[in-house]
């Protein structure tokens, strides 16, 4: 009797062991054949949520750029860069599940002749929504529930901090600077959830809400404009660019006539954290920090 009760037992395990799991993703639900052993991450977002979570991942893009990320250099096996996976190392690996997202996903065909593969994305104005939704997936398919909800809460905090930081404090314009070029980038664009985080409105300027590369704009615009806050993202910083920097392309006579010049309200955000890993768990966590030491002052 005891020796059928353990296999009976033991057949139970495996069963759960290889129950299905549905799973969350930016093209909606999909279910996988149970929980994923050895996860190839490619995209930065995604395996900064991962280790957030505490799970690190078997595989991820050859260059991780962000400085906090830098151990998975170590932890994990390079796979080809951010638009172009390597499909023979992720093969000799063999991954049970590939995760693909932003830069990568138009990729997730091509990976997914390897190993089953996901599109988490996290872009647009709802980052923030999107961020949340993508790290509770990533909670429940890796059993981290109980890491996921603590991580929220502590976002959720840091986004109260900066709202009551922001309250009040004037209009706003978003740039990002390529060398010695500059685009805007107005609510509902690409990076139209920095207006809903911080609370403070566009400035009157007519801008395209859904721009994903912003529109191309001059010094006399950005003066015409007369923002109380510039918020600016450096391209070439956060891609190792050897270009002139956001500070040397906006250090201009006429932007230097504006609110934001004038009070000390320009401000250079975290570039590597947010164009290169959007929704990750502690670039977004460290770029909301920065926001609301600045909106502090």
């Amino acid at each position: 009797m005891r020796l059928i009760l353990s296999a009976g037992l033991a057949a139970l395990m495996a069963s759960a062991a290889l129950a299905d799991v549905t799973v969350e993703t930016a093209q909606g639900p999909v279910t996988l054949p149970e929980t994923p052993a050895k996860v190839a991450a490619l995209d930065l977002g995604v395996a900064d949520m991962m280790m957030a979570l505490g799970v690190t991942p078997a595989a991820v893009p050859d260059k991780l750029y962000l400085d906090h990320l830098q151990p998975l250099a170590q932890a994990a096996a390079p796979a080809g860069t951010l638009q172009e996976p390597d499909l023979e190392k992720l093969a000799a690996l063999g991954p049970d599940l590939i995760v693909v997202a932003n830069r990568s996903a138009v990729k997730k065909d091509a990976v997914a002749q390897v190993a089953p593969a996901i599109d988490m994305t996290v872009d647009g104005a709802d980052l923030i929504g999107q961020a949340k939704a993508r790290l509770a997936a990533l909670a429940a398919l890796f059993g981290r529930q109980a890491e996921g909800e603590a991580l929220a809460a502590a976002l959720d905090g840091k986004l109260a901090a900066l709202a009551d930081a922001g309250r009040g404090k004037g209009t706003a314009l978003v740039v990002l600077t390529n060398g010695p070029k500059m685009s805007a980038y107005g609510e509902g664009s690409r990076f139209g959830w920095i207006y809903e985080v911080t609370g403070l409105p566009q400035v009157e300027a007519t801008l395209k809400s859904e721009a994903n590369h912003g529109d191309a704009v001059s010094h006399e615009f950005i003066a015409q404009a007369n923002p109380d806050w510039l918020f600016v993202l450096d391209r070439g910083a956060a891609i190792g660019a050897d270009e002139p920097s956001a500070r040397a392309t906006l250090d201009n006579e006429l932007v230097r006539r504006t609110s934001a010049w004038k009070n000390g309200h320009v401000v250079y955000l975290p570039a590597d954290n947010v164009y290169l890993a959007p929704g990750g768990y502690t670039a977004l966590s460290e770029t909301l920090d920065a926001l609301t030491a600045a909106l502090s002052e």
